[in-house]
């Protein structure tokens, strides 16, 4: 869908928002009740005051922060935690860790939010009398299990019934809503925030049913990741509905522990407990579908959130395959046997969706927070009055701030495996991008104008072998004047390379999601040409496809000849051989960095080992590429004293080639 496309209000844009952005909020009323109510009697502070605090947290968190404000931070129609990063990241260089703890949030709801859903969805079963024994964390992970299957092949035709799966399913959940409204009218008092205010400052336990609250809106980051998806005006007008019928719902919810449960304490979900018994099983099956969508939506937003880190040098380059034609749609094969694993953990170690809420919501007021930081550089970015920007960010610094701590109440009931694994994929990002800090201190540039006679000399020398008709290398440097020493050693004296050709290519990621540009500039006609791709961050680095393709253009616009130079091919005009060098850095002598710098190093390259290797992850012919190791770090010997002298009697020298003369001495 063209982006002008997604800028207009359409039917189709409408249905495809219902289904690949409402998933996680819109399966929210399975639990969000069930918290709040979690082990306490019912009464109408706590029923209304909890329906209130939602209300008011969908309307201010995500109506009013997400859906008006942060849409408006689309980059060229994309958006998602690290478009808003590439949009403010040339303003502050310490800007890049609230992105990577964004991300590593996200990544971590990831895996949380497909076994909570999805239990969630499955525990109603107990509710049926004749189905009322079946296993749940079983029939949860087969499901999982053959969610993260499918996801190999591409998710196009499922993917078309996902809108109408999830109109079905909001509508449900308007017409029960209605359906308990309608006998107990009174519940819509709590739209008034007096309740919030009651049950938040007059309730002892107010913070901890803050931390389930927050559990309504954690689907908010994903509706702004998929803003390149649907377009911002499909989103808008789509919430409005979506926002009407959870209200509902919660409401209706409500009523029924009012008039139904008055003093009491609820053991069962509400969600499922307010529906009528002959309409529960269908219920159920609605439920659980729309969990699949839900969960559908956060792996392959993960798919995405990986490709881009992947793009910006924040994760280790890992397989990225697409699986079908559309536009966005990938499959990262690591990621998700990862996700798979981690989902399944999940559901094996806690068992039931009550349990998992504790280990919910943390991970994501975390990303809210971090969004906050970069949407307050943003606004100031577009001269947004400072006073607007102020009262903005301390408002949400506040409310979720109130949230977090909330959410920290629970941290030893599962809160702990939020912060573990999210610690752990800071820690996976933190590493890769500060080794490449590390990396590009000792990255030394010279003048390439210097060797330019040298170069067309070693061309036509024929006293040596001829290493490849066209040699390309893979240039990190940002100008036309400068190459790295390290290659110009590699070409001229570890084993001189002689070439028809030599080719550097250098790969520029944009700030922007999706462009492809090329520019060629010739340096020594006919001998050495630098070829620079401007790629958007959301573009597959496919350097072996896109070099040829810029060769044949070239070719055919007479600017190159690639006709091999020997002359039995010559003669039947046969193309001559590519080869692509690539220079891997190896620590060969750590004592040159410091303690911190050799472990993050010593950590770098375990992950580089676990990664795609710099040829694989360019999409290099592996047929035609060598890999040199080089240092990272030069051993001089600027540093290094030494006492010359003249041995006596011959012992010395002696004694280090003939043992005999090492008899009486201590060599």
């Amino acid at each position: 869908m063209s982006s002008h496309k997604l800028n207009r209000v359409s039917a189709a844009g409408l249905l495809i928002s219902l289904g690949i952005i409402y998933g996680d909020i819109g399966t929210s009323p399975l639990y969000v009740f069930k918290a709040i109510i979690d082990g306490r009697a019912i009464n109408e502070v706590l029923v209304l005051g909890g329906i209130s605090c939602v209300f008011w947290t969908l309307t201010l968190q995500t109506t009013l922060k997400y859906v008006i404000v942060t849409l408006q931070a689309d980059n060229k129609g994309e958006g998602g935690i690290f478009s808003l990063f590439s949009l403010v990241r040339r303003k502050a260089k310490w800007l890049v860790v609230p992105a990577m703890i964004g991300g590593c949030a996200l990544l971590a709801d990831g895996i949380i939010t497909p076994p909570i859903t999805v239990t969630s969805a499955i525990e109603g079963l107990r509710l049926v009398p004749s189905l009322q024994h079946v296993p749940v964390v079983p029939v949860v992970l087969i499901i999982i299990t053959l969610l993260f299957f499918i996801q190999q092949f591409g998710t196009n035709i499922v993917g078309k019934s996902f809108g109408p799966i999830m109109f079905l399913w909001f509508s449900m959940l308007g017409v029960l809503g209605v359906m308990q409204l309608i006998t107990n009218p009174m519940v819509l008092k709590a739209l008034n925030p007096y309740w919030a205010y009651k049950i938040l400052f007059e309730n002892p336990h107010g913070f901890i049913i803050l931390g389930a609250v927050f559990l309504c809106t954690t689907g908010a980051e994903a509706l702004y990741s998929d803003l390149g998806h649907c377009g911002k005006h499909n989103i808008r007008v789509s919430w409005t509905f979506v926002k009407t019928m959870l209200v509902l719902n919660y409401l209706g919810q409500g009523a029924w522990l009012l008039k139904e449960h008055m003093g009491t304490v609820v053991g069962e979900n509400p969600f499922y407990g307010m529906m009528p018994d002959a309409f529960r099983l269908f219920g159920i099956a609605l439920a659980t579908a729309a969990a699949i969508v839900a969960s559908q939506a956060l792996i392959s937003g993960s798919f995405t959130l990986i490709s881009e880190a992947v793009r910006m040098n924040l994760w280790p380059k890992v397989r990225i395959n697409y699986p079908t034609e559309s536009k966005g749609q990938l499959y990262v094969p690591s990621v998700n046997w990862l996700l798979w694993a981690g989902c399944c953990f999940v559901v094996y170690h806690f068992g039931e969706s009550s349990k998992m809420e504790a280990a919910y919501g943390l991970s994501i007021t975390i990303a809210m927070l971090m969004t906050t930081v970069l949407m307050c550089v943003f606004l100031l970015t577009r001269k947004v009055a400072l006073p607007i920007v102020i009262v903005f960010v301390g408002m949400y610094i506040v409310v979720e701030g109130a949230f977090l701590l909330g959410n920290l109440s629970k941290f030893m009931h599962g809160g702990y495996f939020t912060v573990i694994l999210g610690s752990l994929i800071f820690s996976v990002m933190w590493t890769w991008f500060k080794a490449r800090k590390i990396k590009n201190r000792y990255v030394k540039f010279v003048e390439i104008e210097d060797y330019f006679e040298i170069l067309e000399d070693l061309s036509k020398d024929s006293t040596v072998s001829k290493y490849s008709s066209q040699l390309v290398y893979l240039t990190s440097a940002n100008f036309d004047s400068e190459i790295e020493s390290k290659i110009i050693y590699s070409i001229l004296q570890k084993q001189p390379k002689r070439a028809d050709v030599y080719w550097l290519v250098h790969v520029d990621v944009l700030d922007e999601p999706y462009k492809k540009e090329y520019r060629v500039v010739e340096m020594v006609p006919g001998v050495l040409y630098r070829v620079d791709f401007r790629l958007g961050f959301r573009e597959s680095q496919r350097i072996n496809i896109l070099f040829r393709k810029v060769v044949e253009e070239m070719v055919k616009n007479k600017e190159v000849s690639i006709t091999s130079q020997y002359q039995s091919l010559r003669k039947h005009n046969l193309v001559g051989d590519f080869r692509f060098v690539v220079l891997e850095k190896i620590l060969s002598d750590p004592r040159a960095l410091s303690f911190i710098e050799r472990m993050t190093m010593y950590y770098y390259f375990v992950l580089k080992k676990l990664s795609l290797s710099e040829e694989k992850g360019f999409g290099l012919d592996l047929s035609s590429v060598a890999v040199e190791k080089v240092p990272l770090v030069l051993t001089t010997t600027d540093n290094v004293e030494i006492k010359r002298v003249d041995f006596e009697g011959g012992n010395g020298v002696d004694a280090l080639y003939n043992p005999k003369a090492a008899k009486h001495s201590e060599v």
